[in-house]
């Protein structure tokens, strides 16, 4: 089960939830405050199936493997448990929940935590006395380490990309009020967080779906907008990482904080593919001449920029010539940290219904190709770090050593950055390291002291 560690209580009788989550760090957000709710109202959460009165499944639908991952985490728990709620993006997916498991006691979909709540109470009634010991910490329950955390900004997405399902489960753009986005990134800094990753379906779009209206944070006017949002982040002097952005226009306006220090000059901005036809089937912007003038403009105002971006091969439609462009588009722009995923036909997706599928042996092909490509792209620029002095966060430390990140990587989708026998830090410690040795992906050095 993939629960957080708690005390329980020491009465016998209290109210006992265990908790499943899968899926993205938006997902993680969600598991979060349903477990802050749960922890608010008396309930226990437990780590075993035994001990568990309910257990609540957040689960994920984007691809066919995320799916079946969530249908097979529902079996398990109903099998050691049998009583399950089930929440989260397949949730949207009522039907096809109950046709493999037909006796789960209710479901819901992404974001819905009052329906949830009113569920577990409905089938485990609120503990009557909530002892002293339960009381939920001012950030409430959190997932991650206690120096990192994610800081979701808003929900749902405008954009209609024909290979992407996030829309019908996770609904239209709503941002939340720039207040409380704020007030929850300064209760985290308070707390001790040195690194703040800000999340959304479409973090560039923050505001759009309120026509960026004022709102108010510390007696202040803010605006409610990716820009003034990253300005007023910048000043709680903690790191900053950007997840999710959109490539608008408005992208650029961001590079200069970077820049200035006030974010880390870091930015995951999905790409998916470089030919302009492909593009455009995808319903995404862009093309690949466009994109590398931006990139280079990006580099030339912020020139420690670091850019994540995630791509799709096998696209309905797409040929060897326009693969080929994207693979020559890897090369031009020199990206510094990429996935690549195979076209997945899910369930819904528009994509589904474009002629001229990719054999799946050729999307696999193809993918192989990407990926020798960018490992040669990406161990040429991690070999260009050696002989510099970075910063960086602890993650963990065992008997071997500590294992922390630079401003480059963002915790579990990016690479490390390993001090072998390294003792004296603690997750959380901030250390200057002098990097010595790399591999494709990762960082070897000593801390400076």
């Amino acid at each position: 089960m993939t629960v957080e560690q708690f005390t329980p209580n020491t009465s016998s009788n209290s109210a006992k939830i265990g908790f499943v989550s899968l899926g993205c760090p938006k997902n993680l957000v969600d598991s979060e405050r349903i477990l802050t709710q749960l922890r608010t109202e008396g309930y226990d959460i437990v780590n075993s199936y035994d001990n568990a009165d309910m257990v609540i499944v957040n689960t994920c639908g984007f691809i066919d493997s995320a799916v079946q991952e969530s249908l097979d985490a529902i079996g398990e728990a109903l099998n050691e448990n049998g009583k399950v709620i089930v929440t989260g993006c397949l949730g949207a997916k009522d039907d096809e929940i109950r046709e493999v498991h037909p006796n789960v006691l209710a479901i819901t979909g992404p974001h819905a935590y009052e329906e949830v709540m009113g569920h577990v109470h409905q089938h485990v009634p609120k503990p009557e006395k909530i002892p002293f010991e339960n009381l939920v910490p001012e950030t409430g329950v959190k997932l991650t380490p206690r120096h990192f955390a994610y800081l979701k900004i808003s929900e749902g997405c405008n954009h209609r990309c024909t290979f992407c399902i996030i829309p019908s489960m996770r609904g239209d753009l709503v941002s939340r009020p720039i207040g409380d986005v704020l007030s929850e990134a300064q209760r985290l800094a308070n707390a001790g967080v040195k690194e703040l990753l800000v999340i959304s379906q479409d973090t560039s779009a923050y505001g759009v779906d309120v026509k960026n209206k004022t709102g108010f944070w510390d007696g202040q006017p803010v605006k409610t907008s990716m820009q003034a949002l990253c300005e007023a982040l910048g000043k709680l002097g903690i790191w900053v990482r950007l997840h999710y952005v959109y490539p608008y226009p408005s992208v650029d306006d961001v590079i200069p904080l970077m820049a200035e220090g006030k974010l880390l000059p870091y930015l995951d901005i999905p790409l998916q593919h470089a030919n302009k036809r492909i593009l455009r089937l995808m319903k995404r912007p862009g093309s690949a001449e466009r994109t590398l003038e931006r990139i280079q403009k990006w580099r030339e105002i912020c020139p420690d920029l670091i850019i994540r971006s995630t791509f799709i091969v096998g696209f309905p439609g797409e040929t060897e010539e326009e693969f080929e462009e994207l693979l020559q588009f890897l090369r031009e722009a020199q990206l510094d940290r990429v996935g690549c995923f195979t076209y997945s036909d899910v369930e819904g997706a528009k994509a589904n219904e474009l002629p001229d599928p990719v054999p799946e042996h050729i999307k696999q092909e193809r993918y192989a190709r990407f990926m020798e490509v960018q490992q040669q792209i990406s161990a040429a620029r991690l070999q260009a770090k050696i002989g510099r002095t970075l910063r960086i966060l602890i993650d963990e430390v065992d008997d071997e050593g500590a294992i922390g990140r630079s401003y480059a990587d963002a915790p579990e989708i990016d690479g490390l950055v390993y001090l072998n026998g390294e003792q004296n830090v603690a997750p959380g410690d901030m250390v200057d390291v002098l990097i010595e040795h790399a591999d494709e992906y990762d960082l070897w050095g000593t801390v400076q002291r």
